[in-house]
C-alpha cells in the first residue's frame, strides 16, 4: 500500500532498487522477514584469540563469503582467489541491485554512478602468508585485489558503469555518506542513475575483546537504548540502493520503494570530547540540516532508524541530539518510534548506514515498523517522558495511515563524520491499468546453458506467487530491457501469466525455445513472397493489434484507393471474409493487397530495430524489396504494382503449376505452349501457360508419378501470355524515379546480386515481368558466403517452406516467417513475436520499446542465479619447508577446468610443426597464471579471464622458461597456446617434438 503523491519537488530522489547480503539473510526479502520476526542473527563463534580483556565471541556472521561466480564476471580463478571477498560480494550485490531495479548492468544507456566504501579486512595478510602457494601473483595484483580504494572502481569496470565513481571512507557512516553523495550527483545531472552503499565483509570474522566502558559488549547482545546497554558486536554485510531523480523514475515507470526527501553530512569539527566520541551538537546539526533539506516538519517523521550502537555513552547522546533537532519544530513527545538494526545483526561498519536505510525504506514502503531487540528497561540517562521517541518492541503498524510515512536514518562515523537521510513512502501507484491482452515475448539469457533452466524456474515461481498482479507486459518489458543479453538465450511467447508459468516450467513442450547464437548474428535477409500467398483475413490480427502496422497499411491504402476505386484496408480488414476472398482472386486487387501487407511488415520490422542485411523478392515480391532497398519510393511502388495488376488482368486466362522436378529433368518434358515460370529449388519448379494446357500437363505428370499442385494465381505469369503487356509496362516504369539500391539486392531474374545498372533500367523490370523467376539461385547466392538468417515478410510461409527445402540452407539456420500459414490457427501476433524471439536468439538486437504500448512499468523479477564456487584461503599458512602447491592445487574454485569443450573439432587450425612437450609446458604456464588445472591449446587467454597484468607476468615467465624474448603484446596478438607455440618456434626456442 502506498500513499498519495508526496509533496516532492525536483530535489527528491527515488529508491528504485535494492540488494544486499546480511547476517542470517541472503537477500533483502529474507532480511525484512527476519526484522519483522524480531530475529537476532548474531551468532556465537568458536573460541579464538582476542585482544586485552575478555574475548568477544559473538558476531553477525555473513554466510558464503568464500563463494563467488567468477565465470559470470569474467575472472580467472587465480584473480578471483586474490580478490578480497569484500570486493567479490560487493560486485555481486551491485549487479543484483541493478537487476532488482530493472536495469541491465553494462547495457548501453544512461550514465550510472557508483558511490560506496568498504571496511579494512585481513585478506591481504592471508595472501602474504600464502605467497609461496601463489605463483604469478605480485604485490601490485594483491593490492588491486584487496585495497578498499578499488572496491568501487572494480565494480564499475566489470559492470561498465560510466557515471561518476567514488570510494567513500568515513568509518561507520561510510555508506550513508555515499547515499548523500549519490543524491548530489543525481541532482547535479552528473548521472541518470546511481548505486550507493557499502560493504563490510570478512572471510574470517575479526575478533575483539570486552573491556569495561569499551565499544564491544561482553554478552554478545546489542541492547540499544536499554538500561543494560554495554556495547556493540561486529557484523558483516554488503548492501546497495539504486537511486534516480523522482521525476525521472515516475516518467520511466520505475518501481519506487521510497523517496529520499533530503540528506545532510557534517563533521563534529572538534565539538566532541575525543576523536571517537560522539557530539550532541554535531549530530543535532546534521539531523536538522537534513530536515531542512527535505523541507519537512520533524513532527511528520514517525520513525528514526538510529545509529544505535548500544553503548552507554552513545545512546543517550544520540537521543539528546535527535530531540534537540526535533524541538525546532515540535514540543510533542512520544510520537516517533526509534530503533536500531544493530540489535538484529550487529554493527556492520562501512555497511551500517545503508543497512539501516534499507530497513527504513522497507518500513515506509510497507507501513510496518519492526521491533528493536533486547529492549526491556529504558536507559535511565534518557528523559523518555519529555522526548519525541519511544522504542518499539514488537512489529507495529505505521502510526498515521493517512499521511505520507516519513522516517529519518542516522549514521555517525568514528572521527565525527555524521550523516542523516529523510525518506518517505513512495508515490501512489496509478490505478492498475488493464493488462495488455496481447501475447508477450519473454526473453531469458545466461553465459552458461545450464543456468537458463534455473532462471526459467525462478521466474515461473515468481509469476506463480504473483498470481497475475503484475501485468505480463511489464514482466516482458523488464526482461527485455532490464537484463544483459548473454550468449545462451531462450524465449517464449505467452498469452497470460498462467500460460507463462506453464511454458516456463516445461509443461507445454516446444514453446520454450532454448538456443545459443546459432545464426550469423548479422542483419537478416528480408524475403518478400509473390502472388499466390494472399488469403482472406491475411494480417488482420496485426492490423487490429499493432498501430505501426496499421499506419503503414492505411498509408498504402490511401495511395492505392484513387487508382483502385476502393480501400485496401476495408477490403482486407472489414470483417467480411467472403467479399475479400472473392476480390483477392482478382489480380488487380490481389497484387496491391499483397504488396501493402509486405510493405507494412517491412515498416513494422524496421520500427522494431531489425534492418535488412539484404533483400530478395519472388516475382511480385521484388517491388516490396525494391522499396526496402531504396530503389522505389512508396508512392511510385504503389502506382507500379497497381499498374502491373491492371495489365495482367487483361492478359488471356491461364494458370500455373508447381512441379516437384529439377529444372534439368523438367525442361525436356514441357510441351509447346507452356513455359518454365520459376525455379524455386533443385526440385521445385513452376510451369505456366493456358489453363487447358497446364491441366493436360498435370495429368501427364501424374501418370509419370510426379507430384504437382495448381497455384492459387489468376493468370499465367512469366509466360508468353504476358508478352502483350511487357512493352506498356516498361514504358510505365520509365515514368518513375528509380534510384540505386542502398541495401544489397538479390535479383530473382538473374539469381545473383543486382546493382544500380540493372535496377534503375526499365528494361530490367519488363524482363522481370516476363522471364523465369530464379528464386532457388537466389538462395544459392545468399548462402554462398555464409548462412544468413532468412526472414519472410508476407502472408503465409511460401518462401520459408522453399528455403527450408533448399540444400543450400543449413537446417539449423534461422528461417523465419512473419505470419502464419493460412491453415494455421496461431494468431498473427504470436507468430510475429516468435520470429522476433528467434531473431533475438541469433543475436539481432531489437528496439524493445517499439514492442510495447506506452505506459510500461518495470517489474521486480528474479535476477541472475549465480553459480558460485569456492575461492577461499585457509588462515594457517603453509608449513615452512613444505613443497609449494602446483597451479592446479592452488586453484580452489571450480572442480573442472574451463576449456573450449563446445568448439567443433573441425574448426581448429592445424597444429604447428613442433608442439608436443613444448605445448604442454607452455599450457602449464598459461594455466598456472590463471589458477586453472589446465587449458586447451585453442582456448583464448583473455576469454578465460586473463588481463594485461597477468599477460605481462606470463610473458616474463615464458621468456625465462624458453630462453627467448616475449612481451605482453605477443600474448594480445596470439592469445592461445597454439599461437604462442608458433611464436616461440619462430623465435628459435628449443621446442622439439
Amino acid at each position: 500500500m502506498s500513499d498519495p503523491v508526496p509533496s516532492a519537488d525536483s530535489t527528491s530522489i527515488a529508491v528504485i532498487g535494492m540488494a544486499g547480503r546480511f547476517p542470517g539473510a541472503a537477500d533483502v526479502d529474507e532480511f525484512w522477514a527476519n526484522l519483522c520476526a524480531g530475529r537476532d542473527s548474531v551468532v556465537e563463534l568458536p573460541p579464538g584469540p582476542g585482544g586485552a580483556g575478555a574475548p568477544v565471541s559473538a558476531y553477525g556472521l555473513l554466510d558464503g563469503t568464500e563463494l563467488f561466480d567468477a565465470r559470470y564476471f569474467g575472472y580467472a580463478p587465480r584473480e578471483a582467489l586474490t580478490m578480497d571477498p569484500q570486493h567479490r560480494v560487493f560486485l555481486e550485490c551491485a549487479h543484483q541491485a541493478l537487476e532488482n531495479a530493472g536495469y541491465a548492468p553494462g547495457a548501453d544507456g544512461p550514465d550510472i554512478g557508483l558511490f560506496a566504501g568498504g571496511s579494512t579486512t585481513r585478506h591481504r595478510e592471508l595472501l602474504e602468508a600464502h605467497r609461496a602457494d601463489l605463483p604469478f601473483v605480485d604485490d601490485w595484483q594483491i593490492r588491486l585485489g584487496t585495497a578498499p580504494d578499488f572496491l568501487t572502481a572494480r565494480a564499475a569496470q566489470r559492470l561498465r558503469l560510466k557515471g561518476p565513481v567514488a570510494c567513500v571512507q568515513t568509518a561507520c557512516s561510510t555508506s550513508l555518506v555515499a547515499v548523500h553523495l549519490a543524491c548530489q550527483a543525481l541532482l547535479a545531472g552528473e548521472c541518470a542513475l546511481a548505486l550507493a552503499g557499502g560493504a563490510s565483509v570478512h572471510a574470517q570474522p575479526p575478533r575483539g575483546s570486552y573491556t569495561d566502558g569499551g565499544a564491544l559488549t561482553g554478552d554478545g547482545r546489542v541492547r540499544a537504548f536499554d538500561a543494560r546497554a554495554a556495547g556493540t558486536v561486529g557484523g558483516g554485510a554488503a548492501a546497495l540502493l539504486v537511486l534516480k531523480p523522482l521525476d525521472d523514475a515516475l516518467a520511466d515507470g520505475d518501481r519506487i520503494h521510497a523517496v529520499i526527501r533530503g540528506s545532510a553530512v557534517h563533521n563534529d569539527g572538534g565539538d566532541a570530547v575525543g576523536f571517537t566520541a560522539p557530539s550532541v551538537h554535531g549530530q543535532a546539526r546534521t539531523v536538522r540540516a537534513a530536515l531542512l533539506a527535505a523541507g519537512v516538519d520533524a513532527r511528520s517523521v514517525e520513525y528514526v532508524e538510529a545509529h544505535g550502537t548500544g553503548t552507554p555513552l552513545g545512546d543517550p547522546i544520540e537521543v539528546a541530539a535527535l530531540t534537540r533537532a526535533f524541538r525546532a519544530d515540535t514540543d510533542d513527545s512520544g510520537f516517533c518510534r526509534i530503533g536500531s538494526v544493530k540489535t538484529n545483526i550487529g554493527h556492520t561498519d562501512a555497511a551500517a548506514g545503508v543497512t539501516g536505510l534499507i530497513k527504513a525504506v522497507l518500513a515506509v514502503e510497507r507501513g510496518l515498523i519492526p521491533p528493536s531487540l533486547h529492549f526491556s528497561e529504558p536507559n535511565p540517562e534518557v528523559d523518555w517522558a519529555s522526548c519525541p521517541f519511544t522504542v518499539p518492541t514488537e512489529l507495529t503498524a505505521w502510526p498515521s495511515p493517512g499521511a505520507p510515512r516519513r522516517a529519518g536514518v542516522s549514521a555517525f562515523g568514528a572521527g565525527g563524520t555524521n550523516a542523516h537521510v529523510v525518506i518517505e513512502s513512495p508515490p501512489a501507484r496509478a490505478a492498475r491499468r488493464e493488462d495488455d491482452p496481447s501475447p508477450q515475448l519473454l526473453v531469458l539469457s545466461a553465459p552458461e546453458p545450464g543456468t537458463l533452466c534455473a532462471l526459467s524456474g525462478r521466474l515461473a515461481d515468481r509469476l506463480a506467487a504473483d498470481a497475475g498482479t503484475t501485468p505480463l507486459a511489464d514482466v516482458a518489458w523488464t526482461l527485455q530491457s532490464g537484463r544483459t543479453a548473454h550468449e545462451n538465450r531462450a524465449f517464449c511467447v505467452v498469452r497470460d501469466t498462467a500460460d507463462a508459468v506453464r511454458v516456463l516450467r516445461g509443461h507445454t513442450p516446444g514453446r520454450f525455445v532454448v538456443s545459443g547464437r546459432h545464426g550469423s548474428g548479422g542483419d537478416p535477409v528480408f524475403m518478400f513472397p509473390g502472388q499466390g500467398s494472399q488469403h482472406a483475413g491475411m494480417a488482420r490480427g496485426l492490423y487490429a493489434a499493432l498501430p505501426g502496422f496499421r499506419r503503414a497499411m492505411d498509408e498504402c491504402s490511401e495511395l492505392a484507393e484513387p487508382l483502385l476505386g476502393r480501400s485496401l484496408s476495408t477490403l482486407l480488414f472489414s470483417g467480411e471474409r467472403e467479399p475479400a476472398g472473392t476480390l483477392l482472386d482478382d489480380v488487380s486487387f490481389s497484387q496491391p493487397a499483397v504488396f501493402a501487407v509486405e510493405y507494412s511488415l517491412y515498416r513494422l520490422w524496421r520500427s522494431w530495430g531489425v534492418r535488412p542485411g539484404a533483400v530478395v523478392g519472388h516475382s511480385l515480391g521484388a517491388y516490396a524489396a525494391a522499396v526496402a532497398a531504396g530503389v522505389l519510393s512508396l508512392p511510385d511502388a504503389v502506382r507500379l504494382v497497381v499498374k502491373r495488376g491492371a495489365l495482367l488482368r487483361g492478359v488471356p486466362t491461364g494458370s500455373m503449376l508447381a512441379v516437384e522436378l529439377s529444372e534439368k529433368d523438367l525442361l525436356p518434358l514441357i510441351p509447346d505452349g507452356l513455359t518454365l515460370a520459376a525455379v524455386n529449388g533443385p526440385e521445385r519448379c513452376t510451369v505456366s501457360g493456358r489453363e487447358r494446357d497446364v491441366s493436360a500437363f498435370a495429368t501427364e505428370l501424374l501418370r509419370r508419378g510426379v507430384a504437382t499442385r495448381t497455384l492459387k494465381i489468376q493468370g499465367a505469369g512469366h509466360s508468353p501470355l504476358v508478352d502483350p503487356v511487357v512493352q506498356p509496362f516498361e514504358e510505365f516504369v520509365g515514368t518513375l524515379s528509380l534510384r540505386p539500391p542502398t541495401v544489397p539486392f538479390v535479383s530473382d531474374l538473374t539469381g545473383s546480386w543486382a546493382g544500380a545498372r540493372e535496377l534503375t533500367d526499365p528494361a530490367y523490370w519488363s524482363a522481370h515481368l516476363r522471364r523465369t523467376v530464379r528464386f532457388g539461385d537466389c538462395l544459392e547466392t545468399l548462402c554462398a558466403e555464409g548462412q544468413p538468417t532468412l526472414l519472410e515478410l508476407g502472408p503465409g510461409r511460401v518462401l520459408t517452406s522453399l528455403a527450408h527445402q533448399h540444400p543450400a540452407v543449413r537446417r539449423h539456420e534461422a528461417v523465419l516467417s512473419s505470419l502464419p500459414h493460412p491453415q494455421d490457427d496461431t494468431p498473427d501476433h504470436e507468430t510475429l513475436l516468435t520470429a522476433a524471439g528467434r531473431l533475438w536468439s541469433t543475436g539481432v538486437p531489437l528496439v524493445w520499446e517499439a514492442l510495447h504500448r506506452p505506459g510500461r512499468h518495470r517489474a521486480e523479477l528474479p535476477g541472475h542465479p549465480f553459480d558460485r564456487r569456492r575461492f577461499g584461503i585457509d588462515a594457517a599458512p603453509r608449513t615452512v619447508g613444505a613443497p609449494a602447491a602446483t597451479g592446479s592445487e592452488v586453484f580452489l574454485g571450480e572442480t573442472a577446468p574451463r576449456s573450449g569443450h563446445d568448439r567443433p573439432a573441425d574448426s581448429r587450425p592445424a597444429p604447428p610443426p613442433h608442439r608436443g612437450a613444448a605445448a604442454g609446458r607452455l599450457g602449464s604456464l598459461v594455466a598456472g597464471s590463471l589458477g586453472m588445472p589446465g587449458v586447451d591449446d585453442h582456448d583464448d587467454f583473455f576469454a578465460l579471464g586473463g588481463d594485461s597484468l597477468i599477460a605481462a607476468r606470463l610473458a616474463a615467465a615464458i621468456s625465462e622458461s624458453f630462453g627467448v624474448p616475449l612481451e605482453a603484446r605477443d600474448i594480445f596478438l596470439n592469445p592461445t597456446v597454439h599461437g604462442l607455440t608458433g611464436i616461440l618456434h619462430a623465435r628459435g626456442a628449443a621446442i622439439g617434438p
